[in-house]
Formats: structure tokens, C-alpha cells, sequence
């Protein structure tokens, strides 16, 4: 008997970055949005499946929206009170995923004035390939 295998490959074409700041979701995006002059809203929580016979874990989500760039902004908090988006990387609060191109200006602009707000620790760009739960930032 003939087998066949099925190869999935992810889209993960995506700028992802890494946040680390100590602040409730509402008031991150409040700050981002005053800062940077962004327009982050809530959106519906993102639902991830750990285990096929429990329910999905939800985490918090916001959205932007630029027409001019068709670029996505999402924020993807990494911790509710059941675990973490992406378990290798525990001591991040939030991702920022990008979709779309963004060019080099734009996430230099964006990378520095998120450096600059005095309750985030650190914010840098990561390969999301490199990650081993990667499959839970898919949308």
C-alpha cells in the first residue's frame, strides 16, 4: 500500500516583536496609541487550542489598521492566568506581529519609540522560524 504524506508549511511573513512591559493590555495600547500616534482597539481575544479535548486558551488582542500601507498591526498579549502564548519566551508580556512589508524606517521608527516609554523594559525584533511555538501566532 501507497503512502502519502501531507508537508505543511506556515506563513509566518510576518514582523514579529518581542515586549516586555509591566502594564495591564488596556493601558499598553493607551500608551502606544498616545506615544506613537497609533490607533490600537480591542479585538476579539485570540483563542489558541493547547489540547484537542480542552477548551481553547483565549489570549487579549488589540488591532491597527494603516489604508495607505495595507499593513496589520496586532498586539498579542503572551499571558492569561492559564499559561503563556509562546512558552519559551515566558518573560515577554507582548508581541507585536506586523503584516505585510514594513520597511526598515518605519520599524526603526517603531522599535525606538517603544525603547523610549518609560514602562517598557525592553522591545526587539525576533525571527518568529526561531520559535518553537510559532504555530500559536498563525491568524
Amino acid at each position: 500500500m501507497n503512502k502519502t504524506y501531507l508537508k505543511l508549511s506556515l506563513d509566518l511573513d510576518f514582523v514579529l516583536i518581542a515586549i516586555t512591559a509591566s502594564l495591564k493590555d488596556y493601558v499598553f495600547c493607551h500608551q502606544i496609541n498616545t506615544r506613537l500616534n497609533l490607533n490600537f482597539e480591542k479585538a476579539d481575544d485570540h483563542e489558541v487550542y493547547f489540547n484537542v479535548d480542552e477548551p481553547p486558551l483565549a489570549f487579549s488582542k488589540y488591532y491597527f489598521y494603516v489604508e495607505q500601507g495595507d499593513n496589520e498591526y496586532f498586539i498579542l498579549s503572551n499571558r492569561n492566568s492559564e499559561g503563556f502564548l509562546i512558552p519559551e519566551m515566558s518573560k515577554v508580556d507582548y508581541f507585536m506581529i506586523i503584516h505585510t512589508y514594513i520597511d526598515k524606517e518605519d520599524l526603526n521608527y517603531i522599535l525606538t519609540g517603544l525603547n523610549k516609554l518609560p514602562d517598557i523594559q525592553v522591545a526587539a525584533q525576533i525571527d518568529p522560524l526561531k520559535l518553537k511555538s510559532k504555530e500559536n501566532l498563525i491568524m
